[in-house]
């Protein structure tokens, strides 16, 4: 029998339709890629869906949220919308970087989504800053920083986490644990793999949550949000949790056996939480196909809205790149 759910049966699901969302668009996402409709780098989400929901769902609307070069799910739950992800990954100007960015950095200040980061580790001092500015300016959002557990190897990783603690700031950072970074196994890059204790060396409390289970993460993000936002300073979370595809749609894949990728894949988030709503009576399977056909329709129409969408004229090219000399 299935435990009951720490929260309304309308929250319950919401988390599920948003990780269906995040799947449909990525799975949407690769088959243009291989149409050549989509270009340049893309690094899917599929496997990880459950830490941008069950996170972001227990986040304020207005908090800031920063991401790596795989967010496109986190800029979904965080309100840019699906058109607008879709038109930036076609490199339409009607894109939420005006095709600039491409998948690898969407933003949106609206929705307070500030990237999107194809640095590795570059988006932690950006949280440090947005979480010193607020503090500065008197309120009480956070900041929350989602990262990959290969950025722990970076500098810029170990000067933020000492500067939150240092001046408390409220920064949430939250360590998206996939095993393989690019493509090497923690265990071969990092000589301390015990993440916690990373963050627990510059005094950050620390906690290690299941990253393949919503409920889970939500619950965990809810409890150190609330401490963060109370004036506990930093707080660090490890989601443990894995990635089904490779790395980039470039990646050979041959650093994983195909065993332990299936494996994973029987701890899929999506599935095992809309056998655990079922169990409990709050979803049968018909409710299931229609959230699912809603999905569809809301991807197909980014796909079209992309599709119809205008390229940015040549003249423009040049525009925010550079000052003219004779601009007053």
């Amino acid at each position: 029998m299935s435990a009951p759910l720490p929260f309304p049966r309308e929250l319950a699901l919401r988390l599920l339709h948003d990780m269906v969302r995040i799947r449909r668009l990525e799975e949407r996402a690769a088959e243009l890629y291989g149409e050549g409709k989509i270009r340049g780098f893309l690094h899917l989400y599929i496997g990880e869906e459950a830490v941008a929901v069950g996170a972001l769902h227990a986040l304020a609307p207005d908090d800031a949220v920063v991401a790596t070069y795989r967010e496109h799910g986190h800029a979904l739950i965080q309100g840019v919308s699906m058109q607008a992800i879709m038109a930036e990954m076609y490199g339409k100007q009607e894109g939420c970087s005006r095709g600039r960015g491409g998948s690898m950095h969407l933003f949106d200040a609206a929705t307070r989504f500030f990237g999107g980061n194809a640095i590795v580790a570059g988006g932690l001092p950006l949280a440090v800053g947005l979480a010193l500015a607020e503090r500065m300016q008197g309120g009480s959002r956070i900041a929350a920083c989602f990262f990959g557990e290969g950025a722990m190897a970076e500098g810029a990783f170990h000067e933020a986490l000492n500067l939150a603690a240092l001046w408390r700031l409220p920064v949430l950072f939250c360590c998206e644990n996939n095993l393989y970074a690019m493509g090497t196994a923690l265990e071969r890059s990092e000589s301390q793999t015990d993440l916690c204790a990373k963050a627990a060396s510059y005094k950050v409390p620390a906690q290690a949550v299941d990253g393949m289970d919503v409920v889970a993460v939500q619950q965990a993000t809810a409890a150190a949000v609330q401490q963060v936002r109370g004036g506990g300073g930093p707080f660090f979370l490890e989601f443990k949790t894995y990635r089904f595809r490779a790395h980039s749609m470039f990646d050979p894949e041959l650093y994983r056996d195909k065993a332990e990728v299936a494996k994973w894949k029987e701890r899929g988030p999506i599935h095992n939480y809309s056998a655990r709503l079922k169990a409990l009576g709050l979803l049968d399977e018909a409710g299931f196909l229609a959230l699912a056909a809603d999905v569809d329709a809301e991807v197909e129409a980014a796909v079209a809205f992309a599709e119809a969408g205008s390229l940015e004229p040549v003249d423009d090219l040049l525009r925010d790149v550079h000052t003219p000399e004779d601009a007053s």
